[in-house]
């Protein structure tokens, strides 16, 4: 080999070395995302009314700037759903969407999704209104191809190793903070999710409870929160959205990234390293 031969392949190798995340983030074994509705940060957190949700953000990570992409509510959930609102400015229904979403894209690498919605009248269901149940805050009911995926929150499974790798979980507007108010989205997630956020300390796996959007009395600023063991608790100022909640699934499962999250930062900064305990 020649010096000149040499010299190029040095140059070229350091070229494409790929460049390590600074903040490397951990592989959970569950996610489970819990969507309200219509509440701004400053509604939530130190609200009486939410006496729950507010001791979940004490025992784990309370993100203190993070917002809705957009109003209203269904191009929130599009752009958590897929990196896109689609061109969507309405809560109009019925959409048919095509293209890769969260669930395509852990599909692909052999990892499993699911999205449970209180009130959808049976697994599948393309339905735009049953009762309290609205399709609009149900996204991955616009792609027809997901059927198998869009379940009732009847479905979801006592057993939480039988959860798939990433959940959505949709309250209806009676329990989502839409319609029933504070106090009876707070009973609904004590009730419903608390077991899965006491065993998910305890099993690798992660709570995400957010907000679509903010009541329009702001700036779109809403509450999020995670709970599990792979977090060190406190409060992050961090500035996330909907986009950046994608991204940082896509990293943790070596995933796609998909449309606008391509250029959204994951969430850093709060992730313990491997090998260290987290609080039960």
């Amino acid at each position: 080999m020649t010096l000149r031969t040499l010299l190029l392949w040095l140059c070229c190798s350091v070229a494409v070395a790929p460049i390590a995340h600074a903040d490397k983030l951990p592989r959970p074994d569950h996610v489970v995302i819990v969507i309200e509705e219509n509440r701004s940060y400053a509604q939530i957190i130190g609200n009486p009314e939410a006496p729950y949700i507010n001791a979940l953000a004490q025992r784990g990570v309370l993100f203190t700037r993070s917002y809705g992409v957009t109003h209203p509510s269904q191009p929130n959930y599009l752009a958590l759903f897929s990196g896109s609102t689609h061109g969507v400015n309405s809560n109009a229904c019925p959409l048919e969407l095509s293209g890769p979403n969260l669930s395509t894209a852990l599909y692909a690498q052999g990892l499993s999704f699911a999205s449970y919605a209180e009130s959808l009248p049976r697994a599948g269901d393309p339905v735009c209104v049953a009762g309290p149940y609205f399709r609009k805050h149900n996204p991955v009911a616009n792609w027809r191809e997901l059927a198998d995926a869009n379940l009732p929150f009847t479905a979801f499974p006592d057993d939480y190793t039988q959860l798939p790798t990433v959940a959505l979980v949709i309250p209806d507007q009676r329990h989502d903070m839409h319609d029933g108010g504070i106090a009876a989205g707070d009973a609904w997630l004590k009730q419903n999710l608390d077991a899965y956020a006491e065993w998910a300390m305890q099993h690798n796996s992660l709570l995400i409870v957010t907000w679509d959007e903010d009541d329009y009395h702001g700036d779109n600023h809403v509450a999020t929160l995670m709970l599990g063991p792979m977090l060190h608790p406190g409060k992050s100022a961090q500035r996330i959205d909907h986009y950046a909640l994608l991204r940082t699934l896509q990293e943790m499962y070596g995933l796609e990234t998909i449309n606008a999250s391509r250029d959204a930062k994951p969430v850093a900064g709060v992730w313990r390293k491997a090998g260290q305990g987290g609080r039960k």
